[in-house]
């Protein structure tokens, strides 16, 4: 008897959303790509890519955008949601009527919720049933979206309070070339895939300057300093940090040119203006409104985050990148573990 294949829907037509449509279904999986609009799921469909977003990467037999949520969620065992971070709450309603216990819920967007200062597993969680909340995963780690979509190897991680239901996505998502890893840390896999954003945009502004390897090592180091800080004061794992959706996820957005974030900071350095390189996208660079929240959440635990202020002060102040960099040289001198010994004082580590 032939075995019947998984379903997944897909909510979003971002790049990586798209880019985890075709994997899903060159693994053999069916899968539905839900589009806004029934324009934009004609025209997908018709031209069998995503043109707009992920230029250059057929759909595979079997992948069909629908702009019908009964069609894209009919007997959906995975409901992924690709939507941009401002975005997430507003498809979560969406799409909340078909969520029961037999759907697993994953999302894969990195930012924060500006208002509310809200993680992406918090924001569904607001929105849909007390009973279904068991089911909410996260997705995160060095996942540029064009290499996976190349057929690139890569590896993530799917974060879940639920050890099991882990465990239930990593082999839905698992490929031959695309391997995945679980962790019940939830509120550091999503903090450390949001807050990156943020020292990807500073890592651009260091390239544009063309100060140096040096200085783009001491900036990835001490953003992850900054972003352990604030993740543990949260009540993440700090070993979370060293991880995938951490260093890893640092450290492949810091350094491709396939980064939106780091493009934008790049693009600051040479003097262009923020509206001037937005304009010019396709895709979002969710550092900057990750910027303006994680800065009111480092207010709500009183910790500081130098580099943050500092990228927030370049897109929304108008400092010049060169004297952002040069404010944070001169800062009083400190121990380098310093805010981590207090959280490890204060019993966090």
């Amino acid at each position: 008897m032939r075995q019947k294949r998984s379903r997944v829907a897909v909510i979003g037509t971002t790049s990586w959303g798209t880019t985890l449509a075709i994997m899903l279904t060159r693994k053999g999986l069916a899968v539905s790509l839900w589009a806004r609009t029934e324009q934009e799921a004609e025209k997908l469909n018709r031209e069998k890519q995503n043109a707009l977003r992920l230029p250059g990467y057929s759909f595979p037999e079997g992948l069909r955008a629908t702009a019908s949520l009964d069609e894209a969620l009919d007997k959906a065992g995975l409901v992924i949601f690709a939507v941009p971070s401002q975005h997430m709450r507003r498809n979560v309603r969406l799409a909340r009527e078909y969520l029961d216990s037999s759907r697993l819920v994953l999302s894969v967007a990195k930012g924060l919720e500006v208002e509310s200062v809200k993680r992406m597993s918090e924001v569904i969680s607001e929105e849909i049933a007390a009973r279904f909340h068991r089911n909410i995963c996260v997705l995160s780690g060095p996942n540029l979206s064009k290499e996976i979509a190349r057929g690139l190897p890569a590896v993530t991680v799917v974060a879940a309070y639920d050890g099991a239901v882990a465990a239930k996505v990593q082999k839905i998502m698992a490929t031959p070339l695309f391997r995945v890893y679980t962790n019940t840390d939830v509120v550091g896999v999503e903090l450390g895939g949001a807050l990156k954003n943020i020292i990807a945009l500073a890592a651009g502004m260091v390239d544009g300057l063309e100060y140096g390897n040096n200085t783009k090592a001491g900036l990835i180091t001490r953003g992850l300093a900054e972003i352990t800080r604030l993740g543990v004061a949260a009540g993440a794992n700090p070993l979370t940090f060293a991880g995938l959706a951490g260093l890893g996820d640092l450290v492949a957005t810091c350094s491709s040119p396939l980064s939106r974030n780091r493009f934008v900071g790049q693009e600051l350095a040479k003097g262009r203006d923020l509206k001037g390189i937005l304009s010019s996208m396709t895709g979002i660079a969710e550092g900057i409104t990750t910027a303006v929240a994680a800065l009111k959440l480092a207010e709500e635990f009183d910790m500081e985050m130098p580099i943050a202020e500092q990228v927030f002060r370049v897109l929304f102040k108008g400092l010049d990148v060169r004297r952002a960099v040069s404010e944070l040289m001169v800062r009083e001198l400190k121990h380098e573990l310093a805010g981590i010994h207090s959280a490890q004082n204060s019993g966090l580590i």
